[in-house]
């Protein structure tokens, strides 16, 4: 009797320490207001101010009983600061929110980890955007170029590389790949003309290759850009403008249930115009972008995205300057007036997080694209075919398939934190066509010169650490990514059915570190190696090739806050790459041509010296050659040396906003041998705005000072009609003329 009675005082007294011991602290939760996402890495403020903690995965932290009453200042970049008053009698679990408040430069905390896309995310909410072609601008260090009007994927331009459309830069969106690998029209083809730019919330971006996370194509740098998750309000807008340009917007708040954390919303888009050039481009594209999300429970997220854009236009091509110097052509006009194309991509994802504590948590995504392609281009017109001239058409038809998933946890150590990030994934494209003809006029076939099929899959994992310790971040990271090719040639009878195949693989290790000297003061030392993949054509068919050439580089800079409305970014960089893409004008491909090496110089600057008034500038210098080429031999065509953008934005009496942005691209050798250059430019643009809670109205124009600027330019040995021989000079796009848009929307 007496051992029950003593067991059973043991039993109580366990009891009461165990509800003593769960009595010693109080736990919380921290909350995004729109889409109650959980916030890491909040400040949170306690025992009045001299003692600190921060918020886990999940969004939760804790503060021991003995500290109360007291009031917490719950802080974080981008929000509103809070200050949350507690004691012992509240209840143990409460959910604290936080409110989003428009990013100053003030607010933007150089040593943490979302810096480059706060950068980016005051420069939107500065300078709005109506384009893809804005929406890529907004990236520093990124330059671009349009020769069809934006029917054709944009041209990039970033660290020293002319990425063609994407070889060298990979572009994402929501963390769904947009670079299509064994394109018809180029290597790592990115165009984004699918994305509804009001749609855009953020921009996450990298310079160089040292992220674990990106594979395919982040050599020069990665670009993520980042939709919103809900809508406070539906809206209409409508624009229109010079050359017959027209543009309508619809964006309509689905649901939005704050109670059940469920959001929903649907945009639209159509755009039209006729161009400047004298064969009206009769530009088309249809968008339409839908997104369902839900926090399930506490722990699980659920989102769906569908996406799909229809385009066809007209292009007046390349044209020679001899054409326009003699009087052949104007400058708007054109040698070939059959030259367009019509492209079409429809995206379904689906994304999925799991909190499984405070210290860890899994994400998950998937996606599937519908991809088709048919562009009719004539870049050399009379060269080898004296006759029909020398139009070719490309055609491409897939479907791509892939999935991704990331295991997050962090440890805390005695002075120091770890945070360990792995992933694995996976990406098929399932080429059902893939040609390369000669035609005529669009209508005739006369020669199918390439036509191929077969599947790419691309099996990939990483994992890495990010130590924090004292004022040092040290990020090791490995990353490895195994192709698979496999090719039917569809001309050479021979190897059907079984066709080709080849498998290749990629290890790429990265080391980062960054030293916090103050809140005002921090330094960066980036390295690392990258790739891109090879097209399919040349892998299979020739196994010698680099299938997938490595790049290796290092970035070293500083961060630097100097006072609360200045932050300037200076940054040194080097880079070899293993195997360089240059444009060839006969073909109207990329081919590979030995290694290269790149150095340069980068300068950021962000200056608001009053809440009202903004002003941005990025600056970048690049010098790169051939390796294996002599001296003198061994330019890269095209390779752009000097770029620069930036913007000055004031907003004033109450509403009214006005913005004056240029681009600047320096002369850049277009051979080898620099004996052509292209010409630089020097453009810019004004946008006058005005805003109120329910409506507002803009008025853009385009090329102010309607300076002659040529935005692609090229190298190409062409022949004109008429002509004996072959001649080799500059063929360009001409940049767009002065031209207005005016603009309407209304929120409801």
């Amino acid at each position: 009797m007496k051992i029950t009675k003593i067991a059973a005082l043991f039993l109580v007294m366990g009891l009461s320490g165990i509800a003593m011991a769960q009595e010693t602290e109080k736990k919380f939760s921290v909350k995004d207001t729109d889409d109650k996402f959980p916030i890491s890495d909040v400040l949170v403020k306690y025992n009045h101010g001299n003692s600190h903690t921060h918020t886990g995965t999940d969004g939760t932290f804790a503060i021991p009983v003995q500290s109360l009453p007291d009031t917490l200042v719950i802080s974080r970049q981008g929000y509103d600061e809070v200050k949350w008053a507690v004691t012992n009698d509240d209840d143990k679990n409460k959910v604290i929110f936080l409110q989003h408040k428009p990013f100053q430069i003030s607010e933007v905390a150089i040593n943490h980890s979302s810096f480059l896309s706060a950068i980016t995310k005051v420069d939107l909410n500065k300078f709005p955007v109506n384009s893809a072609q804005d929406l890529l601008r907004k990236v520093p260090g990124l330059f671009i170029a349009q020769h069809a009007g934006g029917g054709k994927a944009e041209q990039l331009f970033l660290r020293g590389f002319d990425a063609d459309h994407g070889t060298d830069v990979s572009v994402n969106v929501d963390g769904m790949p947009v670079n299509i690998v064994s394109h018809a029209h180029g290597q790592g083809y990115s165009d984004l003309h699918f994305v509804i730019p009001e749609t855009v919330n953020n921009i996450d971006f990298g310079k160089g290759s040292y992220y674990m996370d990106r594979g395919d194509f982040n050599t020069a740098g990665y670009v993520d850009f980042q939709t919103y998750n809900g809508l406070k309000n539906s809206m209409i807008k409508l624009e229109g403008g010079s050359f017959n340009s027209k543009r309508v917007l619809g964006m309509f708040n689905i649901l939005h249930d704050d109670q059940g954390r469920k959001n929903a919303y649907i945009a639209a888009e159509y755009n039209y115009t006729d161009g400047p050039f004298d064969v009206k481009q009769n530009f088309n594209r249809v968008n339409i972008f839908g997104k369902y999300n839900q926090w399930i429970t506490d722990n699980d997220y659920f989102n769906i995205q569908f996406s799909t854009f229809n385009s066809s236009w007209n292009a007046s091509g390349q044209i020679p300057e001899r054409a326009v110097d003699e009087g052949i052509i104007g400058r708007w006009g054109s040698i070939d007036p059959t030259e367009g194309g019509k492209t079409s991509r429809t995206n379904l994802q689906m994304n999925f997080k799991h909190i499984i504590s405070s210290s860890e948590q899994i994400d998950a995504m998937a996606f599937y694209s519908k991809y088709n392609f048919n562009l009719y281009s004539d870049f050399t017109f009379y060269l080898k075919d004296k006759d029909h001239g020398d139009e070719i058409q490309q055609t491409d038809g897939r479907n791509i398939y892939g999935a991704e998933v990331k295991y997050t946890k962090s440890f805390s150590l005695p002075n120091s934190s770890l945070n360990w990030i792995s992933g694995i994934g996976l990406r098929n494209d399932d080429i059902n066509t893939l040609q390369l003809n000669h035609v005529y006029h669009r209508d005739m076939l006369l020669n199918r010169m390439s036509d191929v099929n077969g599947t790419e899959t691309n099996l990939h994992a990483y994992s890495g650490l990010v130590w924090k310790t004292g004022k040092w971040t040290i990020n090791p990271a490995v990353r490895v990514d195994h192709f698979i090719f496999n090719m039917h040639n569809l001309l050479d009878t021979e190897l059907l059915p079984s066709g080709q195949s080849k498998e290749a693989t990629r290890v790429s290790p990265k080391l980062n570190f960054s030293y916090a000297q103050s809140d005002n003061v921090m330094w960066f030392l980036k390295t690392g190696m990258g790739f891109h993949s090879n097209d399919m054509r040349v892998v299979v068919t020739n196994k010698n090739e680099n299938t997938l050439p490595y790049s290796i580089g290092a970035d070293f800079g500083v961060r630097l806050h100097p006072f609360k409305s200045l932050i300037i970014t200076p940054t040194v960089w080097y880079m070899d790459l293993q195997q360089e893409f240059v444009y060839v004008g006969d073909d109207a491909v990329v081919e590979p041509s030995g290694k290269s090496r790149r150095f340069g110089a980068d300068l950021g600057i962000r200056f608001q010296p009053l809440e009202n008034f903004y002003l941005n500038a990025d600056i970048n210098y690049s010098h790169g050659r051939s390796i294996e080429e002599e001296k003198g031999q061994d330019y890269i065509p095209l390779a752009p040396v000097v770029t620069s953008t930036g913007s000055v934005n004031w907003d004033f009496l109450h509403g009214f906003s006005l913005g004056l942005q240029y681009r600047y691209l320096g002369e850049r050798p277009a051979v080898e041998d620099n004996s052509i250059r292209t010409k630089a430019y020097f453009v810019n643009d004004l946008m006058l705005s005005y805003n109120r809670q329910k409506w507002g109205a803009n008025i853009q124009v385009n090329n102010l000072f309607n300076v002659k600027w040529n935005e692609a330019q090229f190298a190409t040995e062409t022949q004109l009609k008429g002509e004996a021989e072959p001649i080799t000079d500059l063929t360009y796009t001409p940049g767009s003329p002065f031209g207005v848009r005016v603009g309407v929307y209304y929120k409801f």
